[in-house]
């Protein structure tokens, strides 16, 4: 077999699972609409649901976006969006990974801009770092989110007063496999790392102490068609 008909085997595979998802993924989110819809038909008013159906909501896009990257080469759906309410979103996203645990979510936004990405993906980063602060937290603590623009960049810290990442493994953590967790694989962080670098963004560890964990994001603010 030639390299062009394996890759052409490994196209019709990838079109077949991608389908087969995508009904389950229009099957979730059709219940999610229906689930609202019979909320607001009864009366029955709950943040915490509607909080929860926004997430999945949100996931499902996440991962049609996924799959489109495995048919494409044209990964990133650019698209202008005001900084204050993405970041905003993924901060509410986020909290329906509070689950049996004392944790405050709090936001704090200086100023606001433009910024030029893929929505999908640039959300799914801030989620994905707030979600491992929640799981950095026993029991009870803190997650603070700092957002502002300064120098022509959309900067968002990221802040958990729970355990903190050993020293000797923080220069390894956006490798491909590496992961601190017992049941992780090692990816989560690679993918966010790379997800913004298509976009011209970048991710970093400030700092890991007792105190306080902090990840800065940093996006270019859009300035006109250039600017990415």
């Amino acid at each position: 077999m030639n390299k062009l008909e394996t890759t052409s085997d490994i196209s019709v595979q990838i079109s077949s699972v991608s389908h087969e998802i995508r009904n389950h993924l229009s099957v979730c989110d059709m219940y999610t609409q229906i689930i609202r819809k019979n909320l607001e038909k009864s009366g029955i008013e709950n943040q915490s649901i509607d909080n929860a159906i926004d997430c999945i909501q949100q996931s499902i896009k996440i991962i049609e976006s996924n799959l489109l990257d495995l048919k494409s080469l044209n990964r990133n759906n650019l698209k202008i969006v005001d900084f204050e309410k993405i970041v905003t979103n993924g901060v509410e996203l986020s909290k329906a990974y509070v689950i049996d645990k004392e944790i405050s979510v709090n936001l704090f936004v200086k100023n606001t801009a433009l910024i030029k990405v893929d929505e999908s993906r640039f959300l799914s980063v801030i989620v994905n770092i707030i979600k491992n602060a929640i799981e950095a937290i026993q029991l009870k603590g803190e997650i603070e989110v700092l957002a502002e623009i300064k120098n022509d960049k959309g900067i968002i810290k990221i802040s958990n007063n729970g355990k903190p990442i050993p020293k000797e493994k923080q220069s390894r953590l956006f490798e491909q496999g590496y992961t601190t967790k017992d049941t992780g694989c090692g990816l989560g962080l690679c993918i966010c790392k790379k997800y913004l670098e298509e976009q011209n963004s970048q991710i970093s560890l400030l700092r890991s102490t007792k105190k306080q964990t902090t990840f800065e994001i940093t996006v270019p603010v859009f300035c006109g068609e250039d600017s990415i």
